[in-house]
């Protein structure tokens, strides 16, 4: 097995993680508001990984320190302007512009990065962005005009195009672990200063909003990210984008397991279409193509 595909497995994992994440969510957010949510996830994620990570956090250099707070900054970006959005769009619209970013990557990367996406990784995306649409556009009735809240969610589909390109160009340079750790602690703290400055910050009492927040902080958090950062060393920015288009999919499966929740017909093709692409773009081609002339000859 290749390091690419041991990678991609690995971001894989990640992606399935967050697919859970929508239920955790949903139950954590009944007592805390979103930006004192973020907060305390993030915060809470920095400061296990920080402990388990001791030794690597020991030895953070400037390099590290700061990178790790640009990148830190852009993905509190995201995560605010992906909340304000949804305040003036639909959810499903939300979906579709922030699944943008499997496009915005590919295009992004060649001016960006100087590197051209394989043509398989490229197909996949474009299989992935079409089945993006059919499963997240599934459930609107109608689709009204452009609204400020689309905008928004627009401007966070950029940044994650950007915060994922710039994972992949920096975490090669500096040690991965801790430069992820930096980034979540990054998060909590500007989702802290948020949630004082916007709403009442409490402290939960609840039980099971305690049992979900520790598992979306020590598996779709800290883990995630951790992974995203080392796995991103060796594979591409654009198959990264891409596995990450799974997310709605598998947010579909835990719905039907839970809460039996049914995707339509769209909504499955729209899935259907997603896979085959995260498959298209683990495909080599060209060695197939060799191997089927060799073959034949």
């Amino acid at each position: 097995m290749s390091r690419q595909l041991k990678a991609d497995l690995a971001l894989l994992f990640v992606t399935i993680g967050w697919g859970a994440s929508f239920i955790l969510t949903k139950i954590a957010l009944t007592d805390l508001e979103i930006y004192n949510f973020l907060a305390i996830r993030f915060l809470l994620a920095f400061i296990i990984s920080s402990i388990f990570f001791i030794k690597k956090m020991i030895k953070l250099d400037k390099k590290t320190i700061k990178l790790g707070i640009l990148l830190g900054i852009m993905l509190y970006l995201h995560y605010a302007f992906q909340t304000v959005g949804l305040k003036y769009t639909t959810a499903s619209k939300s979906a579709f512009i922030t699944g943008l970013n499997v496009i915005m990557v590919p295009i992004f990367s060649p001016l960006l990065l100087k590197k051209i996406p394989k043509k398989a990784s490229i197909y996949g995306a474009i299989l992935a962005f079409i089945g993006m649409g059919l499963l997240s556009l599934s459930n609107m009735t109608s689709v009204n005009s452009i609204n400020i809240g689309d905008v928004y969610t627009f401007i966070c589909a950029v940044i994650f195009a950007l915060y994922i390109i710039a994972v992949g160009k920096f975490t090669s340079d500096v040690e991965s672990i801790s430069f992820a750790v930096i980034q979540l602690g990054v998060v909590g703290i500007l989702s802290l200063i948020t949630s004082f400055a916007i709403e009442q910050p409490v402290i939960s009492t609840s039980k099971e909003a305690w049992i979900s927040i520790l598992i979306l902080s020590i598996v779709c958090t800290s883990a995630a990210y951790i992974i995203q950062n080392v796995a991103q060393r060796f594979t591409s920015s654009t198959h990264t984008a891409l596995i990450y288009t799974g997310e709605p999919v598998f947010a579909a499966i835990f719905g039907y397991i839970f809460f039996r929740e049914l995707l339509n017909t769209m909504g499955t093709v729209g899935a259907i279409l997603i896979l085959m692409g995260m498959i298209t773009a683990e495909i080599d081609f060209q060695m197939l193509m060799n191997r089927i002339t060799r073959r034949k000859f």
